[in-house]
């Protein structure tokens, strides 16, 4: 089983550490995992994708122009990238700030207001998470246990106090 993920947004929105969190969130299940993070050349603010792929088998390219899932943080990145998912792949948007539904018929979408809800709930930089831990319910790709032993892998020692909000966050969204 590969499933091939795009997670795509504004940089700041938390797009790279997002598709980090997958990538370690692959390793710790023994996984086979590639992790490729594109942006340009303003790295707040200016646009930024990742690519993470994860498989069961060794994986021959590290690019993924044909995502299982996409995650898109922003109007821009579900305008450039909603055409690429697979038939039968998912979308998860980030509806507080993409207004349109999407077009396609053959794929399935979830709207997740969240960074509405990230600050309803005090933590404005985590819609990132919320739009995650509702990915990771719908695709049942990971245990739902493992994902705060991820999370101390993947959050950085500077950024210690961040730890329970990310889960409080994936949290939000797993409940959805």
């Amino acid at each position: 089983m590969t499933t091939n993920i795009l997670i795509s947004g504004f940089g700041g929105q938390g797009v790279l550490f997002t598709g980090k969190f997958l990538a370690y969130e692959g390793l710790l299940e023994n996984k086979e995992v590639t992790w490729l993070p594109s942006y340009g050349p303003e790295m707040r603010g200016g646009t930024c994708n990742c690519s993470v792929i994860i498989s069961d088998t060794p994986i021959g390219s590290p690019l993924a122009p044909y995502p299982d899932v996409l995650i898109a943080m922003n109007l821009p990145s579900l305008d450039k990238f909603e055409n690429d998912i697979v038939p039968g792949g998912m979308v998860f948007y980030d509806s507080s700030l993409i207004e349109r539904g999407v077009a396609r018929t053959d794929i399935r979408a979830f709207p997740i207001p969240a960074t509405k809800m990230a600050n309803d709930a005090g933590f404005a930089t985590l819609a990132n998470m919320i739009v995650m831990g509702k990915m990771l319910k719908e695709t049942n790709m990971f245990p739902a246990e493992t994902i705060d032993k991820t999370l101390a892998k993947v959050v950085s020692a500077r950024k210690q106090n961040l730890l329970e909000l990310n889960k409080t966050a994936i949290r939000l969204g797993y409940e959805l």
